[in-house]
């Protein structure tokens, strides 16, 4: 189960994951697993509270409200668990069609796979060159959230809209 873009005609900067992991299937909503850092670190570079882990349309506020947009490289795939070395039988998420729709600019892939699946499979149809950050997955502890923060501060902060 893929989950739709979120996106709206403000959305210049793409942050792409690679697939949903099985806390984010059961929350039915992008970053779901509560040790994953990605909602905490991007309310503090958007200078937003950080969202209850239940409240979708915060989270969709945050992304939407900052000139964002958020999606997963895959629309579908074999995947043990939320190992993403598991990951077999592909199909990538149809890129050309969000990007008929919104102003995106710039890509931003959060974590390794997400830039693999990405290069090898979108870029060819978008055209557009991905920076690759460290994966917010609580399976990356050797990122610090502090340099977490930092990294992505640095690559996706001229894109966040005040």
């Amino acid at each position: 189960m893929s989950f739709e873009p979120v996106y709206n005609a403000h959305s210049r900067a793409l942050i792409l994951g690679t697939w949903p992991s099985p806390k984010s299937r059961e929350m039915a909503f992008y970053y779901g697993h509560p040790q994953n850092r990605f909602w905490p670190m991007l309310a503090a570079l958007t200078g937003e509270p950080v969202p209850v882990r239940e409240d979708i349309e915060a989270k969709k506020l945050i992304i939407l409200r900052h000139g964002l947009a958020l999606w997963d490289t895959l629309e579908s795939c074999t995947i043990t668990g939320a190992s993403d070395a598991s990951i077999k039988d592909v199909v990538p998420n149809d890129i050309a069609a969000l990007l008929a729709k919104a102003p995106i600019e710039a890509v931003f892939c959060n974590g390794a796979t997400a830039y693999r699946i990405y290069t090898k499979y979108l870029q060819p149809v978008s055209g557009i060159a991905a920076i690759k950050l460290p994966s917010t997955s609580p399976a990356n502890a050797a990122c610090r959230p502090e340099k977490l923060r930092e990294v992505w501060a640095e690559a996706l902060g001229p894109w966040i809209s005040k």
